[in-house]
């Protein structure tokens, strides 16, 4: 019976997934012909929503909606906080004299939403009493159903904008490096003389780490609830050393809380498939298929949220900081790009002829071109106080940005540098010159875990960003920069033709220019040591270890013109986001300083002080019996009222400082508090130590 049970729900997946999706599927159930074409040529194609089909899709919406046990509707956005926003309006409108309601939903609703905008950083872009802002449709991204205890809502996903068309949010500069990422890639396949069957877009898979600690535990550290990190907590004795928790057999507590994970995903029509224990104890992975870029960072937004709801469910808290303990991994989210070109194929996949080699090629170093050029804005899009912590350490790539291309593709760069390339590490002739291009192996690298910014085969991993973080901010920064460099490149070969000069020729010298002027970004070596960071220095690579040195890339006219130059970002609109994420740095900093010199002076140091007396008072009673000293409970004694004094006396520096509202000093005042802290937790009995400890959490679950 249990089997049968078994094999219908595995049978009812399909029928699960995308159930809670407003997609062209279900739409082509309730809308007109007219209607349905319409929007699937704005869906597919981009372009307007043309507005006299507005009201019949909001209807059928609706109409779906409700049959789904929706009772209210929300504008779903995506504000610089970082997060989403949403503010729910009921369907239900009363009419008539005689106190009836009815269920209305209107295609002015649908299209336009007017939120109090007024408590949402906008980094200058408008006064606070100024608080009107609207958020406006997205069609493609599809309308979703978000499942309460006892009804639903149907969630809209919007872009969020000011009165005058500023950009408050991360999806609207989103869409619009996509359409000029687009663009260029368009003007390529002109270039090679291919078809084009439907429009381009750039592909994104995030994968998602994250911790679960038993919530209970997790009710107990109000550093963790405030804060999202431990600010205290000794390293225990065993945590990561064996490497035993990666990959290995995934705990029926833990299994539950996935298996309800991904239901809860497909049922939105996110592709999750990976599902694994990580490095650190109680970390763990979730990874999706590819996707759209623009879809994929909206299900990356809903997967973190999905996390902390059916965590909840099982008694279990999730941790997306990137750094919740110290001494064991940080979780990052890796950003795994790439490219679909309008003839429906990979342009980062090697192909089946010189011609789409060619392709290949070009597109590489495009990317290698684009990131050498913007290292320093690559970069200042994954800063953060919480990144901070993770960043060159504990597999988490260095804030140096450079580019991994495994043994195989770096000779092939380094032969098309020389002129043309005849042999492969691999063995086997290449055909490529300076009259044809190679035929190229596919998952021809390695991977690098140390790298940044690493090329895994038909797409480019960055390793840089961080767990808690929107994917849309570094794509952004990355779509922008690759069009800068496809703009650059087709300018050139258009030149080129224009002239009537060999194709192949034009494409060779190109690489060939590239090669050499952006090589010193290749580096596929171990990231993590003194030597390379002394042979970035002596390459020119930027090294930005702080959020405050890597946001300054933000504030130039290289980052403002490039913006501007593209659509993406207005210059006020980039000046907004380097104010914002500025002032956000150091409020993190701020109210973290202010709960630890809190704990440290009401929770910790008086549980040490009542542990003194009591082995002061031990001591006296037995040197009252036994007349001699006790040698090792005074220098027990000794021990704990020296780190007494002396986190008493780094807290009074703390608050100095944060008095001060000194930034710099708070961060490193913090440490030296933790230090003595930590001390004293592998001295102070562990049954009357009011904070549970890491072997706790990372253990007993």
């Amino acid at each position: 019976m249990a089997d049968a049970v078994e094999k219908k729900e595995m049978n009812e997946i399909p029928e699960l997934f995308g159930s809670n999706v407003f997609s062209l599927k279900v739409m082509r159930n309730y809308l007109s012909e007219k209607a349905y074409n319409s929007i699937s040529n704005t869906i597919k194609n981009g372009g307007t929503i043309d507005p006299t089909i507005a009201d019949e899709v909001a209807d059928a919406m609706k109409t779906w909606a409700i049959a789904k046990g929706a009772t209210h509707f929300t504008h779903w956005f995506q504000p610089l906080t970082g997060l989403t926003a949403e503010k729910h309006d009921a369907f239900v409108t009363p009419e008539g004299v005689e106190g009836n309601a009815v269920m209305k939903f209107s295609g002015k609703e649908l299209i336009q939403g007017e939120p109090d905008a007024s408590s949402f950083p906008s980094g200058g872009l408008r006064p606070t009493f100024e608080a009107r802002g609207y958020t406006g449709w997205d069609p493609t991204s599809p309308a979703f159903i978000k499942e309460g205890p006892k009804s639903a809502t149907l969630c809209i996903p919007t872009y969020f904008i000011g009165y005058n068309g500023e950009a408050l949010d991360k999806k609207t500069p989103l869409l619009r490096s996509m359409k000029a990422l687009n663009k260029q890639v368009a003007r390529l396949a002109d270039i090679f003389g291919i078809k084009a069957k439907a429009l381009s877009y750039a592909t994104l898979g995030g994968e998602q780490e994250y911790f679960l600690i038993d919530r209970d535990f997790y009710m107990q550290r109000i550093d963790l609830i405030q804060t999202g990190r431990t600010l205290f907590g000794k390293e225990p004795a065993k945590h990561q050393q064996m490497a035993d928790h990666y990959f290995g057999a995934i705990r029926t507590r833990i299994m539950g809380f996935m298996e309800d994970l991904d239901r809860e995903m497909w049922k939105l029509g996110a592709p999750v498939r990976t599902r694994h224990n990580e490095v650190a104890p109680s970390q763990f992975e979730v990874a999706p298929l590819f996707e759209s870029l623009n879809i994929a960072v909206d299900h990356n937004m809903l997967t973190m949220e999905a996390m902390q709801k059916v965590a909840e469910k099982h008694g279990l808290a999730c941790l997306l900081h990137e750094k919740p303990f110290a001494g064991v991994n940080g979780s990052g989210k890796h950003n795994n790009w790439s490219i679909c070109g309008p003839d429906g194929k990979n342009w980062l996949s090697p192909g089946d002829n010189p011609h789409e080699n060619a392709k290949f090629l070009v597109m590489l170093a495009a990317v290698i071109k684009a990131v050498d050029t913007h290292a320093d804005i690559l970069r200042a899009a994954v800063a953060s106080a919480q990144n901070d912590h993770r960043l060159g350490s504990h597999e988490a790539p260095p804030a140096i940005i450079s580019i991994f291309l495994g043994d195989q593709l770096t000779d092939i760069i380094e032969q098309v540098e020389k002129g043309g390339a005849k042999t492969s590490k691999k063995g086997g002739v290449l055909e490529i010159g300076v009259d044809a291009l190679p035929k190229l192996p596919r998952d021809a690298t390695d991977r690098n875990r140390t790298s940044p910014f690493a090329f895994t085969g038909a797409k480019f991993e960055f390793r840089a960003v961080g767990s808690s973080m929107s994917l849309g901010g570094p794509n952004i920064v990355l779509n922008t920069i690759v069009a800068e460099s496809l703009d650059e490149i087709c300018s050139r070969l258009e030149a080129d033709r224009a002239v009537k000069k060999d194709f192949n020729e034009s494409v060779q010298k190109i690489l060939q220019d590239i090669v050499k002027k952006h090589k010193r970004v290749i580096f596929n070596g171990d990231n993590y040591t003194e030597d390379w960071v002394k042979e970035a220095k002596k390459r020119g690579l930027p090294n930005m270890t702080s959020t405050p040195e890597a946001l300054e890339a933000l504030n130039t006219k290289k980052a403002a013109d490039l913006f501007e130059k593209y659509g993406v970002l207005t210059r006020k609109e980039l000046k907004s986001r380097y104010d914002v994420y500025k002032d956000t740095y150091k409020t993190v900093i701020n109210y973290e300083a202010a709960l630890c010199a809190d704990m440290a002076k009401t929770l910790i140091l008086p549980t040490a002080l009542e542990y003194q007396a009591e082995l002061a008072e031990t001591i006296k009673a037995v040197e009252g019996v036994n007349k001699t000293k006790s040698k090792a409970a005074r220098l027990l004694l000794k021990q704990i009222s020296d780190l007494s004094e002396t986190a008493f006396a780094d807290v009074a520096k703390l608050e100095a400082a944060l008095a001060k509202s000194d930034t710099a000093k708070c961060k490193a005042g913090m440490e030296t508090v933790r230090e003595s802290i930590d001390a004293l937790e592998g001295l102070v009995p562990s049954e009357i130590w009011p904070l549970p400890s890491y072997a706790e959490m990372l253990f007993m679950l």
